[in-house]
């Protein structure tokens, strides 16, 4: 019903931490993991973290996206978006690119927003100079229109 086009389905998911599995120690992975069950250390994902309703975290989470359901008590990095969901509890602070927080979900602790890298902000500004100097803009017909109406409509007043 509602689809997003980023976002990862469960089939995309390359690690799952179950609802009865306790994980002590760091986890490092080059894909998206899903937690459920309880996580006692740092968890490095250069993909998305999802952490479920149930899940307990007490460590840092470093990653691109986030979206938090459960409990993280510990320091949140994204270079993505950080969403925190109605049922989520955050005790940490967050450095991250983009925030969306739902009404109900808990966050204690800083906010910093981190800033496009420089290299992203350079690329970006040649491409709008490029579209800009190329684009040829037309005249809006409609604003045509709209104004040789009133012309015809002034036209028939000083008649």
């Amino acid at each position: 019903m509602f689809s997003r086009k980023n976002s990862k389905s469960p089939d995309n998911i390359d690690s799952i931490i179950g609802i009865n599995s306790i994980f002590e120690g760091n986890i490092e992975s080059d894909g998206t993991i899903r937690v459920d069950g309880k996580v006692k250390g740092d968890i490095r994902v250069s993909g998305d973290v999802f952490v479920g309703t149930n899940a307990v975290i007490t460590g840092n989470i470093f990653a691109n996206n986030i979206n938090l359901s459960g409990t993280v008590e510990g320091n949140i990095n994204s270079s993505g978006v950080l969403r925190i969901l109605s049922t989520a509890k955050l005790y940490g602070d967050i450095q991250v690119h983009s925030f969306v927080a739902d009404e109900g979900g808990l966050f204690q602790g800083k906010c910093s927003m981190i800033d496009i890298p420089e290299i992203e902000k350079s690329a970006e500004k040649s491409s709008l100079k490029k579209s800009h100097t190329t684009k040829d803009y037309k005249k809006s017909s409609v604003l045509s229109q709209i104004y040789e109406d009133k012309d015809k409509t002034n036209d028939l007043k000083d008649d």
